[in-house]
């Protein structure tokens, strides 16, 4: 697939655009990820007090995909071995960041997989998914766009990326979440401190 006419279109527009949406664009592709991160950690805890260990199952699997996804996405970028289009489209802008290091690929964005999985993951592990994709899928999205923004990445890269990383977020999290169902279950009778200040203690320890 060639996109490289789409990428030239889009880093043109970044190069004439005003600086402050330069300078957002450059930390959300930076730092963007640590939200996901974030959200994360914000599911987790709150899965911790409802009391069947589904919750938690579902909490720890969103973060265990994501780190599959990535795992995925670093599988194929090393087996298409595709040029950063910073350095290999003529006539495109300066990349707003610096260009990645010859050797590091361009197909698929990292990223995007990353974020795809983890607005996927997110998703499935609260009781009312479509609330939360409203925020996550277009995080997602954003991140994905910014790759391609500041000049590291081609449109099809974040593309194929956002793919990846969802379906295998998709498919990893409900193959997960029976064993973490069953280990939740195990490390909450257990009464070790660790054990259920992680789980959370679940409807034994709250009588």
């Amino acid at each position: 697939m060639d996109s490289s006419g789409l990428y030239r279109d889009i880093t043109d527009s970044a190069r004439s655009a005003p600086g402050w949406v330069q300078s957002v664009f450059e930390a959300w592709t930076e730092y963007g990820l640590l939200l996901f991160g974030l959200l994360f950690i914000a599911v987790w805890w709150r899965a911790r007090t409802r009391p069947g260990p589904r919750a938690v199952a579902l909490a720890v699997a969103a973060p265990l995909a994501t780190a599959l996804a990535y795992a995925a996405s670093e599988l194929v970028k090393s087996a298409v071995d595709e040029e950063r289009p910073c350095r290999a489209v003529a006539g495109a802008a300066a990349s707003l960041v610096a260009c990645p290091a010859p050797g590091d690929w361009s197909f698929p964005s990292n990223h995007s997989a990353i974020a795809g999985a983890a607005a996927v993951a997110l998703a499935l592990a609260v009781r009312r998914a479509g609330r939360l994709a409203l925020l996550t899928v277009p995080l997602a999205l954003l991140m994905a766009f910014s790759r391609v923004f500041v000049g590291v990445h081609y449109p099809h890269d974040v593309l194929a990326g956002l793919l990846l990383g969802a379906a295998l977020a998709a498919l990893a999290v409900p193959v997960l979440t029976g064993p973490i169902s069953t280990i939740t279950t195990a490390m909450r009778a257990s009464g070790g401190r660790a054990a259920v200040w992680f789980t959370g203690p679940g409807p034994a320890r709250r009588l």
